[in-house]
């Protein structure tokens, strides 16, 4: 099997993005892996997929995997990548769309610098949407880490999110806590685990250890998260400006019931084809 592809990156998160309008496409795990595969493969993050919608209130479906061949729920800076995508490409001249997601539907929006803001939806703190183990909801929960205790804010913003402020990003252990805290027996699904720094309350350094693709250059969603669990906590204004090792995104929300926006930037690498057996 012959397929063309996009490599992109929304600051930094990198993505191969696949048109499934145009082509026949029909991903096994193991094709996914390989697609993602730095050395053998083409090398990313996630797989993103641009498919027709199954819903007529939509303009477009978006399937995401993760490097490990699981397909999840949602990818902030994947949503961004994808309006860029549809728009190169020629599938939409609209700068808003309607994006049916695993998660529901988002709205991006191309603007006219060249970034791309995305309406991620409602954020939940309803344990049992995250999924998250515990007997009552709350701001912070502790989380026993090999034999150490953390305290994290955890939230769904179409997928799960575990964040715990540290002193220092550079110094944080995130390769060394972010598979635990990954893989808890109190995440049935598991979780995304981010490690923010308050710099003051209008700007935040963020690492995130993504679920199923490891630490990444910037997570999206996960900067929404982040800015919300602060938000929350009384210790961030509505609109924050989060530093990741990939680039600057920006994340507003003026709280509860009201969605998330995320805008941040976009770029194409290159364009080719893969031949999979």
């Amino acid at each position: 099997m012959k397929l063309k592809f996009t490599k992109m990156h929304g600051a930094g998160n990198d993505f191969v993005v696949i048109d499934a309008i145009g082509q026949a496409v029909a991903l096994t795990p193991e094709q996914i892996r390989l697609v993602a595969d730095r050395h053998f493969g083409v090398g990313c993050d996630q797989v993103l997929l641009v498919e027709r919608p199954y819903r007529d209130d939509a303009d477009f479906r978006y399937r995401i995997y993760n490097a490990d061949g699981g397909e999840v729920e949602q990818c902030g800076n994947g949503a961004r990548c994808f309006v860029r995508f549809v728009h190169h490409h020629g599938l939409t001249q609209q700068r808003e769309i309607r994006v049916e997601t695993a998660a529901g539907i988002i709205i991006p929006r191309l603007e006219e610098d060249g970034r791309v803001t995305v309406n991620m939806g409602v954020p939940s703190f309803e344990p049992k949407e995250v999924p998250f183990e515990t007997n009552d909801m709350a701001a912070e929960y502790e989380l026993d880490i090999d034999g150490r205790t953390i305290r994290i804010s955890v939230l769904s913003m179409g997928n799960p999110h575990a964040i715990q402020i540290v002193d220092n990003i550079d110094t944080a252990p995130v390769a060394e806590y972010g598979p635990l805290i990954e893989n808890h027996t109190r995440f049935p699904h598991r979780v995304n685990a981010g490690f923010m720094q308050i710099m003051d309350n209008r700007h935040i350094r963020l690492r995130v250890y993504e679920r199923g693709s490891g630490e990444t250059l910037s997570c999206g969603t996960g900067a929404c998260a982040a800015v919300v669990a602060g938000i929350q906590r009384g210790l961030l204004q509505s609109r924050v400006d989060v530093a990741t090792r990939g680039g600057l995104l920006s994340v507003a929300w003026e709280g509860e019931e009201h969605p998330v926006m995320l805008t941040g930037p976009t770029a194409i690498v290159f364009e080719a084809e893969i031949i999979l057996k």
